[in-house]
Parts: C-alpha cells; sequence; structure tokens
C-alpha cells in the first residue's frame, strides 16, 4: 500500500506510525458486519426460544451506539486536516473504541449464552474466535487496538468456560490460553511487518528524489511488498487453516438445522479467505517459475462453452446477455491454463458490466486466432489501460469491496499469457465497453479430441495417518477432522516426536507433514528420515502456508504432493483418499 504524502519535516518514525492509523481509518464495513453478525446470532437464539428479546435488544442497542459513534470519529478523521501530525491522538481514539467494541462482544457472548446448550454455546464461542481473527486484517496495524480488543471479547467467555466445571468447558478455557497469545503473536508479527514495509517504502522515495531514479525505486517497492506478502502469508494462514479443519469436524456432529446454516456462513467466510489466499499463491508461483505450459491443441467451442454456461447465473442475475459466436475453431496452449485465462476475463466482463451484453467470439487475425471477450461496461481511460493488469489495482472500487473483485485478476491473465506465449491486447473506449483480445497459434481441430473416460476409482476404506506440524493448535485441527472420517490419527510437532510416536508400532498408511517446522527442520527431510526408519515408501503429502518463490521450488522438486494452506477440507480429503489408493494399490514387497 503506497503511504499518504506526509509533511517534509516529520521523523520517518512518525510517519510510519501515521500510515499505520491510517490503515485503521480506512474501511468501516467491519463495523456494519460485526452488527450483522450479532443481529443474525440473536434472531437465531430468539427464533429458537433460548434468548429473552429484551436481552438482545439491549445488546444489540449498546452495539450499535458505540459503532455510530465510531463510524463518526471515522468520518471526523477523514476530514481532519491534522490525521498525520496528530497520530497519536486519533490513535488513542481507536484503541478506546476497540476496547469497548472488543468488551461488547465478549460481556455481550456470556448475557445471550444459552443455559444448557452446548451447541449453540459453541456457535457463539466460534463467532467470536472468527471475528477475533477477522480483526487482525483491520486492527493489525496498531497492535494495542488489536491486543484490547482480544483481550476484552476473549476473557469473558474464557472466564465463564471456566466457571461451568465440565470438561467441554474446561477444554474450550485452555484452547483461549493456547490460540489467544497465538493470535496475539500473528498481530504483532502482521505489525511489525507493515511496520518494516512502510519504512523500506519511504526511504524509497527520498532515494528517488535524490537520485531522480524512479525505475530503481519501484524495483525496491516491489521487493518490499514481495517480503512483506511471503513473511506475512505463511503465518495469517495458519489459523485459518486450523479454522476451516474444526469448521469441517463441526459438520459430523448431529446440530440443529439453524445451527448448520451458521456453519454454512462460516465455511463461506474462510472459503473467501481462502480465494484471497489462493490467488496470492498464483501470483507467487508464477513468478517462481514453477508454472509451465503443456502445450495441446485445444478446441476453443466446448471451453468457452463451459465457462460460460458457469457463469450464466451471475450474468442473469444482472440482466446481462452472456453469447458466444460458434466456432470450430482449436488453439495450440495449455488446457488448463487457457481456461483459467479466459475465465478471469469473462469473470471480469460480468462482474464490471451493469447492463447490455458480453460477447465471447474467435476471429482470424495476422496468420494466428484471436480469442475476444467484449463487453458493454463503463470503458477504461487510456491512462489506466496499462495500471489494470498491475496487482491489486482496480478501477472504481476504493473502498475494496471483496464483492468487486481482489484487483488479481488481470494481473494473473497477463502472466500466463506471458507463459503461454500468447499476446495479449486491450482496446476500450471510456462509456462504450471493452475487448480483451488473447491471440494464438491456430490448431488442427483432430488432435484436440480425448480418449475415452476413465472408469471412477473404488472408494478407499480408513487408514492411519501421522499428521506432523509444528503448531499446536493445528495438530488439534487436524486430528479431529481426520478421525471425523473415520482414521486413525497420530500427531506429531517434529521428527523426533515422529519417530517416537512411531517406535513398536507398523507404518502408517500415510504421513501429513508441514513444510516448514521449528528449528530450521525441513518437512521433506523428515519424511525422508522416517521412511527410511519405517524401510518403506509410505505415501506423503506435503503442507506449507509459504508463499515465497524459492520455497516453493523446493518443496515442488521433492516430489511429494504439495497443498497450500488454508487447505479446504474437501481437497485435503481428496488427496488423502488419493495417497490411501495409491498405498492400497502399491504391489507387496517380493518375499525374502
Amino acid at each position: 500500500m503506497t503511504p499518504a504524502p506526509t509533511p517534509a519535516s516529520m521523523p520517518l518514525a512518525d510517519a510510519v506510525r501515521a500510515q499505520q492509523v491510517r490503515l485503521l481509518y480506512a474501511n468501516g464495513f467491519q463495523l456494519l458486519a460485526t452488527l450483522f453478525a450479532a443481529a443474525v446470532l440473536s434472531g437465531l437464539f430468539i427464533y429458537l426460544g433460548v434468548l429473552k428479546p429484551w436481552v438482545a435488544g439491549v445488546w444489540l442497542a449498546v452495539m450499535a451506539s458505540h459503532i455510530t459513534v465510531r463510524l463518526g470519529i471515522r468520518a471526523a478523521y477523514q476530514r481532519s486536516a491534522t490525521q498525520e501530525t496528530r497520530w497519536r491522538a486519533w490513535a488513542r481514539r481507536f484503541t478506546i473504541g476497540a476496547a469497548v467494541a472488543g468488551g461488547t462482544w465478549g460481556l455481550g457472548a456470556v448475557a445471550i449464552m444459552p443455559p444448557g446448550r452446548f451447541d449453540l454455546q459453541m456457535i457463539v464461542i466460534l463467532t467470536i474466535s472468527s471475528i477475533v481473527y477477522a480483526t487482525l486484517a483491520a486492527f493489525g496495524s496498531w497492535f494495542p487496538a488489536f491486543m484490547v480488543f482480544t483481550v476484552c471479547a476473549l476473557l469473558p467467555p474464557a472466564v465463564w468456560s471456566l466457571l461451568q466445571g465440565d470438561a467441554a468447558h474446561l477444554a474450550f478455557a485452555l484452547l483461549c490460553v493456547i490460540w489467544a497469545p497465538a493470535i496475539v503473536v500473528l498481530a504483532r508479527r502482521h505489525e511489525a511487518s507493515l511496520s518494516r514495509a512502510f519504512t523500506l517504502q519511504f526511504e524509497n522515495a527520498a532515494l528517488a528524489e535524490d537520485l531522480r531514479g524512479q525505475k530503481q525505486v519501484a524495483e525496491l517497492a516491489s521487493v518490499a511488498k514481495s517480503r512483506f506478502l511471503a513473511s506475512a502469508s505463511h503465518d495469517l494462514r495458519q489459523p485459518v487453516h486450523a479454522l476451516g479443519m474444526l469448521v469441517g469436524a463441526l459438520r459430523s456432529h448431529q446440530l440443529p438445522q439453524r445451527s448448520v446454516a451458521l456453519i454454512d456462513h462460516l465455511d463461506s467466510s474462510i472459503g473467501a479467505l481462502d480465494s484471497l489466499f489462493t490467488s496470492l499463491l498464483d501470483i507467487s508461483r508464477l513468478d517462481a517459475g514453477v508454472v509451465e505450459g503443456r502445450m495441446a491443441a485445444v478446441p476453443l467451442a466446448p471451453l468457452i462453452g463451459r465457462i460460460l454456461r458457469d457463469l450464466s447465473d451471475a450474468a442473469a442475475a444482472k440482466g446481462l446477455t452472456l453469447t458466444a459466436a460458434p466456432t470450430s475453431a482449436a488453439v495450440v496452449s495449455d488446457p488448463i491454463l487457457l481456461e483459467r485465462i479466459l475465465r478471469n476475463l469473462i469473470g471480469n466482463a460480468v462482474l464490471y458490466t451493469e447492463e447490455g451484453r458480453i460477447l465471447v467470439g474467435v476471429r482470424r487475425r495476422a496468420g494466428r486466432l484471436a480469442i475476444e471477450v467484449w463487453d458493454s461496461g463503463p470503458g477504461i481511460a487510456p491512462d489506466q489501460q496499462e495500471a489494470v493488469f498491475e496487482e491489486f489495482y482496480q478501477l472504481e472500487n476504493p473502498d475494496r469491496d471483496r464483492a468487486k473483485g481482489l484487483g488479481l485478476g488481470l494481473a494473473i491473465v497477463r502472466r500466463l499469457t506471458a507463459i503461454l506465449g500468447h499476446r495479449l491486447s486491450l482496446e476500450s473506449r471510456p462509456g462504450r465497453g471493452s475487448v480483451f483480445r488473447i491471440e494464438a497459434e491456430r490448431a488442427a481441430w483432430r488432435a484436440a479430441i480425448g480418449g475415452p473416460a476413465e472408469p471412477a476409482p473404488a472408494a478407499v476404506g480408513a487408514g492411519v495417518i501421522l499428521a506432523i506440524d509444528d503448531e499446536s493448535q493445528i495438530r488439534v485441527a487436524m486430528a479431529e477432522l481426520l478421525r471425523s472420517w473415520g482414521h486413525e490419527v497420530i500427531v506429531a510437532a517434529g521428527g523426533e516426536e515422529a519417530l517416537a510416536a512411531l517406535a513398536g508400532r507398523a507404518a502408517p498408511d500415510l504421513i501429513l507433514c508441514d513444510y516448514r517446522l521449528r528449528g530450521g527442520e525441513s518437512g521433506v527431510k523428515v519424511i525422508r528420515r522416517l521412511q527410511r526408519a519405517l524401510g518403506t515408501q509410505v505415501p506423503a503429502i506435503l503442507m506449507t502456508g509459504d508463499t515465497a518463490a524459492d520455497r516453493i521450488r523446493e518443496a515442488q522438486a521433492s516430489g511429494f504432493p504439495l497443498l497450500h494452506k488454508p487447505v479446504p477440507h474437501a481437497r485435503l480429503r481428496a488427496a488423502v483418499t488419493s495417497q490411501l489408493r495409491r498405498r492400497r494399490d502399491a504391489p507387496a514387497p517380493a518375499a525374502g
């Protein structure tokens, strides 16, 4: 994020702090989102007859009151001419508001906690845990604000659980003791990463002024952004990964229908975070050079038809006409990467076109084939047409509304077309729509005809799985999820602990191992060490939250399947099933 201009006389430390405070006031949407979550939770409990309406009314009134005040303070900040020079006062006001918000959630949760309904109590606890994690992005630029919110939000429910006296509630209180410090450490790292990034950006700006070398400054800023994404992504992925597995395990329990609906909403939110991390990972993988095109003849009609069918509901909801011109042509490309390119382009057209039509066509152009996506959207000004291919750049989305995308789709398109050797071009006029064009070599249709479909694989039974991760909350979540699928699970924090856990036991059917373990221990080396100790090539899966280019290359070079955190439980289950099938179908060793 580019810092706002600051007075030249400000010390560098104050300028950095002023930018961190500016991030606090950048978006007020999360305030309304928490009010909506409280309203949904109250409505559910009133509907189920476990909460008195007047209690819910008082809680929501208190929450609405302090949110109104905080929105007023935010508006005053945005109008103020003293944002940079009086950053301490603005930070203090925000921190007080965060404490009030955390207390409202923490004390309110205790007030609405349904007596005798452990399932509904867990819904309350999961909601608060999700909100605390969500505030890491909103408050993470200012650690005191995040700290007071987290303490005020988690302490009352933890104390309440401790006072209940039964094993389940005591377990939750213990989890708070484990999880809360971990999330606080992540917040501290997040703030430190932001501070370093802003410091480097200010220093680069000063260097640019001295040397008048804008190109060098841009390169240094790009390095700073990449380092920030690589360092922050791993830490942020860990709790999201754990939360996703816990939600997956929770689905195996018998819960009321309304509780299942709330879990669906939680799962949807986790999916949104996963979508963001996946896009960031795609950028990192493309920059790392680990994505290669497997060129083949790709018929365009079935490919375009499949994409249009998938997007037809979204287009119809906006009243758009989504059509494709008939074609029998084929191009030389990678079918998977080409589909990703066209999905991004056509999806963007649907997203940003408010009325009219979207047409996908194919025409001959200078001895090649051009795949064109026409829309009747707002168009793009000439001075913006290069910028739209940059990461996180979006037109008409200053508030960073996630419903309008992340600003990564066209950046991915540009990288993929470069890998495939295709030409990418854009023609657009404001108010007249746009056309994105992909030019590729023409191919013979006959080469695109595939072979017969493979039969569906047989089902695989439960197995013994060794799960290795240095994060305690992830070990707990992984064990819960895998056991809910019927597997026997052995957990370990590292190689030595894994060897000790397997002493006197038969080899497990599968090893799930984090790529980067504490003490500099590599997941690849741990797996190979275990395979040597067990005397058999046990199938293994690597998991990682890293997006650094060198680490992605190292992990993929190992030859083990690689999953990137947060791993959706459906994808994890498919990977586990595939590896267990490999174990089952492997030929038995010959008799000695």
